[in-house]
């Protein structure tokens, strides 16, 4: 026996020397476990738990522990302590061999899944969705985990019994507020798997009931109207299968009953989802009042919820028309005490803008009118004018909007309207000097508040209400009352009171801008020629084109031109043309260039003409301006001789060759723009300026060979015209005159060089000197 203890301890030293070099060797332990087999439970158990430290993921070690620890306890009592233990080891087996660490449960609960152990893996699921630090490693959120719970209790709601479905997915409702359509369809999905079809249905109405996004109403509708249809087809299949019996046609008429019902209810309940996102909403307000179109109730029941819901500090768009609009139904259908009730509480409203309290007051008024209550219109609109105890500014919004009413220009302007209809003269006089003592007058107040007393044969009153108004207004406002006040002064006196006109009109003008002066100095002007004196009229006409605006100075000038002529004859006319050209832009100018040398034409002034022309040649580039070119042109034919036509040729060379130094540097961003250089064969330019340079002498060569090649010998005088094509001309025109010519092309008519005809000269002339 001594022998044997002996070998037993050399057989565990060498079991052990072999496991110190190499510990993770699950042979080594499996060998040295197998010899200790025979050996004492607690020792055996030792060894194991020895070898699973270094090995902990081995599955052949946990499970052969296992297996000997259950065998341990077999034949036992379940009540013994062994049984625990072998529980806990049991438990310390699936974290390690199931993987059970945080960062690996989804892979255990997809495995659950897998083999149909739904329960076990909604539990799991559940306790990793409610860990706030679980990192999934599939990158999940935790909305994700939670729909994927979801998902499942709502699929299986058969195969889970350890979870409240319906309260987990509740739970979500309150947790993800911007996910609620897909909860409530799944929360709706679970009650109907589960065969409570009256559930499901009190969920979805529930849920429409609630969202507050068009995107979940339309996922739950949408669902809900699935749901609906799924129902009436399941209903038909049992009919065509089991056949029909005494109570389908009722129930199958109640489902399509329910699923129409549905159908029409949608705009309402998509409208009731935008009141709940924004319950101030006006517009919708009066939307939802259309949708319950011929049910009465439901309109008061609206309106009234409507009222009491909307803030008008808070409120989109105008609150008032919410009040005016309750007030209207009632009106409509005849009810005239109940709309007046309204009326008076709209009036006691704390909005935020006096404009709506003022068209409230005017509302109220007018439904007096409609029901020709007129002395109760004008009750009710000086009652809304009355000056409050209290006084307040009208944007002092830290007052309310009643102590602010009373400066309303609303409010004044229909009891002005009613007075003048149904008040007396003295009434409504009192309603405009108050208008205007409150400095609330618009220019068009001032307007009326003169024409009224004009009526009524007031012409001073109504004179003094104008003045009273510019007073009151600058410049452009004052302009309309400046402009009805002079033309109603001039059509009232004429020139019996000049002197007091010719002040309004200066004073008038006295900082008048010049966007508005044109029509206040042909007025003054009118009233110098129909009453005053000519020179006056003339010395307005030349401020007027000063002052006006230059987009105005041209037609001024005509006007100017016109008046003259009219009044001192043509010829009065020439200084304002020299000052219209001076004054005037290039374009315009020479249009009034081209009517003074025609006037002078029609004078016989051919000198003063051509001096005309020759002055505004200097504006006019003959590339742009030809037609001025040959205006001149014809008129030297009909009028002038070859000494003159070459005169305006030279002239337009002249200019010509100004322009033409003038646009070098547009030549050169034309030639620039279209890519221009030198020619492939050419030597490749330095720069870019070098490169211009070379394009541009190009074109200088082209245009060179391009000039008409002269017959005759060129003399002295350098022109544009021959000789010769000036005869023709003469002969064509005018035979009593030199010949001047009429060339079909400008080419021919204006070559580069004038060919003289030499004769020899007549011996008589040098007289004595030929004999010297």
């Amino acid at each position: 026996m001594p022998d044997k203890e002996i070998a037993f301890e050399e057989d565990d030293l060498q079991f052990e020397e072999e496991i110190l070099r190499n510990p993770y060797s699950v042979k080594c332990w499996m060998r040295y476990i197998e010899s200790k087999l025979s050996a004492p439970a607690h020792t055996l158990n030792l060894i194991y738990e020895r070898a699973l430290k270094e090995l902990p993921g081995s599955y052949k070690l946990w499970y052969a522990y296992l297996k000997q620890r259950r065998k341990q306890v077999k034949r036992r009592c379940i009540t013994d302590p062994a049984f625990e233990e072998v529980n806990n080891c049991h438990e310390r087996a699936l974290v390690f061999m199931h993987k059970l660490c945080p960062e690996n449960a989804e892979e255990y609960i997809e495995y659950l899944r897998s083999i149909d152990r739904l329960d076990e893996s909604a539990s799991r699921l559940a306790a990793i969705v409610n860990q706030d630090d679980f990192v999934s490693k599939e990158g999940k959120s935790n909305y994700q985990l939670w729909q994927e719970l979801c998902t499942l209790l709502s699929q299986n709601p058969g195969s889970i019994r350890s979870l409240d479905s319906a309260a987990i997915i509740r739970g979500g409702l309150t947790r993800f507020t911007d996910q609620r359509g897909k909860l409530w369809c799944a929360l709706a999905e679970y009650h109907t798997r589960s065969g409570h079809f009256e559930k499901a249905r009190d969920v979805y109405e529930e849920a429409i009931q609630t969202v507050t996004t068009v995107r979940d109403f339309t996922h739950v509708f949408d669902s809900y109207a699935q749901f609906e249809e799924s129902i009436i087809a399941a209903k038909m299949e049992t009919i065509s299968e089991m056949g029909k019996e005494e109570d389908d046609d009722l129930d199958l008429e109640l489902r399509l009953a329910r699923f129409e019902k549905l159908i029409e209810r949608r705009p309402l309940l998509l409208n009731g989802v935008l009141l709940r996102q924004n319950p101030h909403n006006i517009h919708e307000w009066h939307k939802r009042v259309q949708l319950y179109e011929g049910k009465p109730r439901e309109i008061i029941n609206t309106y009234t919820e409507a009222v009491q819901t909307v803030k008008p500090e808070k409120a989109t768009g105008k609150p008032h028309t919410l009040w005016v609009a309750f007030a209207k139904f009632y009106e409509d259908n005849g009810q005239i005490d109940d709309a007046r009730t309204i009326l008076q509480r709209a009036t006691q409203v704390q909005y935020t803008h006096v404009d709506d309290l003022a068209s409230v007051w005017c509302q109220f008024g007018e439904v007096e009118l409609r029901h020709e209550n007129y002395e109760e219109a004008l009750t009710i609109l000086r009652k809304a004018t009355a000056v409050p105890a209290r006084k307040a500014e009208y944007f002092d919004s830290s007052e309310p909007v009643q102590n602010r009413l009373y400066k309303s220009l609303k409010v004044w302007s229909m009891l002005a309207d009613l007075e003048e209809s149904l008040g007396t003269f003295k009434s409504t006089k009192a309603v405009y000097d108050r208008i205007i003592d409150l400095r609330i007058a618009t220019p068009q107040i001032i307007i009326n508040y003169a024409l009224f007393l004009e009526e009524h044969n007031y012409y001073e009153e109504s004179f003094k209400a104008y003045e009273r108004g510019i007073a009151l207004f600058r410049w452009p406002n004052v302009y309309d009352i400046w402009s009805t006040y002079l033309s109603k002064f001039i059509a009232r006196y004429g020139g019996k009171k000049l002197e007091r006109a010719r002040d309004l009109f200066e004073q008038a003008l006295d900082g008048c801008p010049r966007k508005f002066a044109k029509n206040i100095f042909l007025l003054y002007a009118k009233l110098e020629e129909e009453h005053g004196l000519a020179r006056h009229a003339m010395a307005l006409y030349e401020r007027a084109t000063q002052a006006v605006e230059p987009a105005e100075q041209y037609e001024m000038f005509n006007i100017y031109i016109k008046r003259a002529a009219e009044i001192y004859g043509v010829t009065h006319t020439r200084s304002i043309y020299e000052r219209a050209i001076e004054i005037l832009a290039d374009d315009q100018a020479r249009e009034m260039c081209q009517r003074f040398a025609d006037m002078e034409c029609k004078l016989g002034e051919i000198d003063r003409a051509r001096a005309v022309y020759s002055y505004c040649s200097q504006m006019c580039d003959p590339r742009l301006t030809s037609g001025f070119w040959q205006t001149w042109r014809d008129f030297e034919v009909r009028h002038g001789n070859e000494d003159t036509l070459r005169e305006m040729l030279r002239v337009k060379r002249s200019v010509q060759a100004k322009y033409n130094t003038q646009g070098t540097f547009l030549v050169s961003q034309r030639l620039r723009a279209e890519g221009g250089g030198a020619s492939e064969d050419s030597k490749e330019p330095a720069d870019e300026m070098q490169a211009l340079e070379q394009r541009a002498a190009v074109v200088a060569a082209e245009a060179e060979r391009d000039k008409p090649q002269m017959k005759e010998k060129i003399l002295f005088v350098r022109s544009d015209a021959s000789r010769t094509e000036l005869a023709e001309l003469t002969l064509q025109n005018n035979p009593d005159e030199i010949n001047i010519g009429d060339e079909d092309s400008e080419e021919e008519m204006e070559p580069d060089e004038v060919q003289l005809e030499q004769k020899s000269v007549p011996s008589s002339v040098f007289s004595g000197l030929a004999d010297d």
